[in-house]
């Protein structure tokens, strides 16, 4: 059962398509890995389904309730933001209490929960500008996970960290797997494909591979460009 799909999907930014003639499945309930090298579409595809990248073209179907949570790079996020780091997890709530209600016993216990299971709780009334770059971004995560969303989007969330970090991510994205949250992750490293049930293969904004980790990621040329080879042209489906 597919948790999104997309068809015939052209989008960009202005007048500028990156996004061209997309068709995929994105499977409900499992890991989906969206590998492509830098400047290949992979954030404006996760921008569409996450609804703040408008299609020009085609249709895009999301399955379940609520809006996908949406967790962007830690460089998106300013040091001089002036919020700690419970107070951005607790911003996650905001889809289920608006802005200005206060939080509840059960939106606290969320927050908690959260912390704890991204192993930043010991962290919790540090500000953000003050955290390693490792740190802030298991905050972010954080921050999608206690959106308690049926679809988690996440922009490179690896990329860059330090082992402990970069360890913790990949868990809970695959336990989340586990828990019938899908799961839709941008990564330009074919080594982060390993550990999810599905990928797709991005380049120059075309879809052009899909399948089981197993199946595409022999095909994914990491060294030299950074792209995917010649034969990737052949391995959609």
């Amino acid at each position: 059962m597919s948790q999104v799909r997309l068809e015939g999907v052209y989008a960009g930014y202005g007048r500028r398509d990156v996004l061209c003639a997309v068709d995929a499945d994105i499977p409900h309930g499992m890991v989906t890995a969206l590998v492509g090298s830098n400047g290949s579409g992979k954030s404006t595809l996760l921008g569409v389904l996450a609804g703040t990248v408008r299609p020009r073209r085609g249709s895009v179907v999301l399955a379940g309730q609520g809006r996908p949570a949406f967790v962007v790079q830690r460089s998106a996020v300013s040091d001089a933001l002036p919020v700690t780091v419970r107070e951005a997890v607790s911003m996650g709530r905001w889809a289920h209490r608006g802005l200005w209600r206060p939080l509840t016993r059960h939106d606290r216990e969320v927050v908690t929960a959260c912390l704890e299971r991204m192993e930043v709780a010991d962290l919790a009334g540090r500000r953000l500008g003050e955290l390693s770059g490792g740190q802030r971004q298991r905050v972010l995560v954080a921050q999608g996970l206690a959106q308690e969303a049926d679809l988690l989007l996440l922009d490179e969330p690896s990329a860059g960290l330090d082992h402990r970090s970069q360890q913790r991510i990949r868990a809970t994205l695959e336990d989340l797997g586990g828990e019938g949250v899908t799961v839709v992750h941008a990564t330009h490293d074919p080594g982060e494909t390993s550990a999810a049930d599905h990928c797709l293969v991005l380049t120059a904004g075309r879809i052009v591979a899909s399948g089981p980790p197993e199946d595409v990621a022999p095909l994914w040329d990491g060294a030299g460009a950074g792209g995917p080879s010649s034969a990737w042209g052949t391995r959609h489906r």
